[in-house]
């Protein structure tokens, strides 16, 4: 059986069994199967995933910007990469707002009160966390670390953004200290660099190994956790949010590939449907990187300066996904709690979006303190975020899926030059 139907078997199972076994979640050892076995395997596999994380994005960004400043390209696919960024972003924005403001599903909403109570210290962590953040102008002096090693250790913590600047700084430096050096050889620490790159891969493809299992225990979990009941009050959210992110992957992404990549839409999810699978079980952009990358270096055929470069910028640049979320749950609670928004109010929380979508930690419930800070720039208060905590998880699944599709979508506009994928450039044994 391939890979990816074992994934799919996986995804379903865990469905299944975790919403069937729901109910039995206070049977004392029903607990202890799901506490010391399927949460431990489900983050054994992403521990294997965000392990190589950093040294993935270090070397990737390294060589990326290394070898396309040798190909005097550097500029042309980090402008590129920002403008298609834009756009795409701006679209599922649009999409989301527009979809809220025809369906209308905070209107006539009842308000559980009960959720306030159960959820009170989850609101205070975000809002502590809201409160934490950085303004434009701080946020933009620290993308520039002080200490590029602490960086490296909060990456996942919210420091990617430092960690890619000091990567595309030493890419470029060592391209400029080659092109300035006597003898022109290619720099030997670039081959050190492109060997942890490949270990890297490497240890991806012994993770995908388990990935079936993984997926399996991940979403049992969740499922077991939350059972199927969560969606009664939320439906008409959940489905405005999921229709959103529907139409802006089959309709705004096959247009865009269609008639600016010039590919085949259908051939293209196809060569990434495992891909997106990973992100609906892991629900982080982050934890897909490595995959992200083998998949369009071998299956798209991308060129591997461009698909680095892009798709490690893109896993915290380019979250279309959160962005259309973000501005869906800011206009849902708008509604709830009737505040009536001006056009000018709503094009703010398009705006607001658009860059927060940008900014957002490409782990799970990376987006909630953000949603919380457009929520007080438009007046909403700030507890309505526990309406939609019952179901942020399965739709930050569902976004992460859009999220790590539109990093691929954009790598594949960005790219001008299809090379074949690698594995049909490997010469064949003797």
């Amino acid at each position: 059986m391939k890979n990816h139907y074992k994934l799919v078997l996986g995804l379903i199972a865990g469905i299944i069994l975790g919403t069937l076994v729901h109910p039995y979640q206070n049977i004392v050892w029903v607990q202890k199967i799901n506490e010391f076995l399927m949460v431990p395997v489900g983050q054994i596999f992403l521990r294997l995933l965000f392990m190589i994380v950093v040294p993935m994005v270090f070397s990737a960004l390294v060589l990326g910007v290394y070898d396309l400043a040798k190909h005097q390209g550097v500029g042309k696919v980090a402008s590129k990469t920002l403008l298609y960024t834009v756009i795409a972003s701006t679209f599922s924005v649009l999409i989301g707002i527009g979809l809220v403001n025809f369906f209308q599903p905070g209107k006539g909403f009842k308000i559980d009160t009960s959720l306030f109570e159960t959820t009170k210290s989850n609101i205070e962590t975000i809002t502590q966390n809201a409160k934490n953040s950085k303004s434009f102008a701080q946020a933009l002096v620290e993308v520039i670390p002080k200490n590029p090693l602490e960086a490296a250790v909060k990456a996942l913590e919210g420091e990617m953004l430092a960690l890619m600047f000091c990567a595309l700084f030493f890419g470029f430096a060592f391209y400029l200290y080659q092109k300035n050096s006597e003898d022109k050889v290619e720099l030997r620490i670039m081959a050190i660099f492109e060997e942890i790159f490949n270990a890297s891969l490497k240890i991806v493809e012994l993770a995908m190994k388990i990935a079936p299992i993984a997926v399996f225990a991940i979403v049992f979990n969740t499922a077991f956790r939350f059972g199927l009941s969560i969606f009664e009050s939320l439906f008409y959210f959940s489905a405005v949010v999921v229709l959103g992110l529907l139409i802006q992957q089959f309709v705004v992404y096959s247009a865009l590939l269609k008639f600016v990549a010039r590919r085949s839409p259908l051939k293209f999810f196809s060569d990434t449907k495992d891909v997106m699978l990973y992100a609906f079980s892991t629900s982080s952009s982050n934890a897909c990187l490595p995959k992200s990358i083998e998949t369009a270096e071998t299956k798209l055929g991308l060129t591997p300066a461009v698909s680095r470069f892009v798709l490690t910028v893109g896993a915290t640049a380019n979250q279309n996904g959160t962005a259309l979320f973000e501005g869906v749950t800011v206009l849902f609670l708008a509604q709830v709690f009737g505040v009536d928004l001006s056009t000018t109010q709503q094009l703010q929380v398009v705006l607001m979006c658009i860059i927060a979508g940008i900014g957002t930690a490409g782990v799970p419930g990376g987006s909630l303190p953000l949603i919380m800070i457009i929520m007080n720039g438009v007046g909403i208060p700030a507890e309505g975020i526990a309406l939609i905590l019952g179901v942020d998880r399965f739709l930050d699944m569902c976004r992460t899926t859009l999220n790590v599709s539109g990093d691929l979508v954009i790598a594949a506009l960005v790219d001008d030059k299809k090379s074949p994928p690698l594995e049909a450039k490997a010469s064949p044994s003797p």
